[in-house]
């Protein structure tokens, strides 16, 4: 740890191997890793052995679709139930499902009875079940950590799970040479045993007590959703993280294409492919928290998603081994330096009620396109050939840079995610019951004279959060009868979501609030009316 000084200013830097001197972290942390090298194994075996089965690269860019089309189905409601129940049953039951199928897969492949329509299918299972476990996974490793060590925590997974990228298809191209895939997927199912060990011996945090009524499942996914649309930080980042993942997702999706008919190579050659991207991102992952401090987020996406465009198109017209190495090398470091910048923002930009959603969010965004842009470009490279595909991707990549300006990049500030206690107390006759509603509140203001314009554009920054936080209405009204005051009048669904929305303000949203009690007119407070829909 060290000491910085910026504009004046003393701020503390830690190490990025900090985070690992807390014994829960680390265990999580390797025990994770050692589960992400038998999904990179698991994900190159069902490749190349597509190739071998049916010869169609179609065929093998839909194993991409099948490992991550399931984040865009199932990462949303998963958030939701790792905000609202036990983690850690959560995280053991889709692990002891996974083991369940990964060994399916191995006695099928094994006995030679495993077809191209099986192999899919089995790999589809298994990502439905990483799907469910990634949120409450994601959200509970960086519990042991305290907050300003996230970024470094989260660079920390970053590194293992590239890591992971880098051994585990190496091994797998090594292993699939001398045995066959059906030893490869006999491995993942040690390798998941390995990570519900580790979730037995250090189960997640619980979550804090909470007299409020439980959000439902349903419910729960809507309020994830309103609060990405209404949070300006999060959705830049989704929209970023999209466009970044749709693109790229070509060079991975076609690498098996690439080893086969640009390089001539076969599984070991593919392997080592997707090792010098896993290399590359490693090497990126030691200097990335430097980089990001000194330029800031959208210097380091811009910069990636240029190297990341001309790696593309070497592999594109290049056959030249050692250069397509080198180049992998530089497309995984760009792609984990962007990834990890997306994935940093959205968890330390999230107040905790939301957080595993906010994940499950930038899995959706990033994953869901990564798949829905695999088996697209997989199609285009059937159709109209290698080259074009890749040429075609990275001058979408190119064209993601002009994204930086409708939405730019920053990470949220500690007030911005810390919740505050509510302003005031409920002063209601009979409280309704959870479900009742919708809820209309009214918030009446009487400002001093002259002030409107600047109580007005003041005002007009409170929608965000209002709607962010549950409203699904939001309008300010003057009063007709008495110019000075002023109504601002929201809607929420229920009575349950209406005291999960004062739960939710944040610290900032209060110093909002205080800056509106300036312009009242001297002797008058701020008035709260509530009212119940009855018919």
């Amino acid at each position: 740890m060290k000491i910085l000084v910026n504009n004046g200013a003393m701020t503390i830097a830690h190490s990025i191997w900090s985070p690992l001197r807390q014994p829960a972290f680390r265990g999580l942390w390797l025990c994770g890793t050692v589960f992400f090298i038998g999904s990179g194994m698991q994900t190159m075996a069902a490749a190349w052995l597509m190739i071998e089965l049916t010869g169609s690269s179609f065929l093998a860019a839909l194993v991409q679709t099948a490992v991550f089309l399931p984040m865009f189905l199932l990462a949303l409601p998963a958030g939701v139930l790792a905000d609202t129940t036990d983690r850690r049953r959560l995280i053991s039951g889709a692990l002891i499902a996974q083991v369940a199928a990964c060994a399916l897969l191995a006695l099928l492949v094994l006995s030679g009875k495993g077809g191209a329509a099986s192999v899919l299918f089995l790999v589809f299972v298994c990502g439905c079940c990483t799907a469910v476990l990634t949120p409450a996974w994601n959200s509970s490793v960086v519990d042991p950590v305290p907050r300003e060590e996230w970024p470094q925590a989260i660079t920390v997974i970053s590194i293992g799970y590239n890591v992971a990228r880098a051994v585990g298809p190496t091994l797998a191209g090594l292993l699939f040479a001398r045995m066959g895939a059906g030893w490869v997927f006999a491995v993942t199912v040690l390798t998941t045993a390995v990570m519900w060990e580790s979730i037995r011996r250090w189960p997640p945090r619980v979550h804090p007590p909470s007299r409020l009524p439980p959000e439902r499942l349903w419910g729960g996914t809507l309020s994830g959703l309103r609060f990405a649309w209404h949070s300006r930080i999060i959705l830049a980042q989704l929209v970023r993280v999209m466009a970044y993942s749709m693109a790229g997702s070509a060079l991975w999706a076609l690498l098996p294409v690439i080893a086969q008919r640009q390089l001539g190579t076969g599984a070991q050659g593919f392997g080592l492919l997707m090792g010098c991207m896993g290399t590359g991102a490693v090497a990126a992952g030691l200097v990335i928290g430097r980089l990001r401090t000194r330029f800031g987020l959208d210097a380091i996406v811009a910069v990636s998603c240029v190297a990341f465009s001309i790696v593309m198109l070497l592999a594109a017209w290049v056959r030249v081994h050692v250069l397509i190495y080198g180049a992998m090398a530089v497309g995984g470091a760009a792609w984990m330096a962007a990834m990890s910048t997306f994935n940093t923002a959205t968890q330390a930009s999230a107040p905790p009620w939301v957080r595993s959603r906010a994940v499950a969010l930038h899995i959706v965004a990033s994953l869901g396109a990564f798949a829905i842009g695999s088996a697209f470009w997989g199609a285009v490279s059937d159709i109209a050939g290698l080259s074009a595909a890749l040429i075609a991707a990275g001058l979408l990549m190119a064209a993601g840079l002009l994204l930086a300006r409708p939405f730019p990049l920053r990470m949220g500030a500690s007030h911005e995610v810390t919740q505050g206690t509510p302003w005031d107390e409920l002063f209601v006759e009979a409280e309704p019951s959870p479900e009742a509603g919708p809820v209309a509140v009214e918030v009446g203001y009487r400002i001093r004279p002259g002030e409107d314009r600047d109580f007005l554009d003041t005002i007009s920054l409170m929608k965000a959060p209002r709607r962010r936080d549950g409203a699904t209405f939001w309008r300010i009204y003057k009063d007709l009868g008495e110019p000075s005051r002023y109504v601002e009048r929201f809607i929420v669904a229920s009575w349950a979501d209406y005291l999960h929305q004062r739960a939710r303000a944040t610290l900032a949203d209060q110093t909002l609030e205080a800056e509106l009690r300036v312009y009242l007119a001297p002797g008058e407070s701020v008035h709260t009316s509530h009212y119940i829909a009855e018919r």
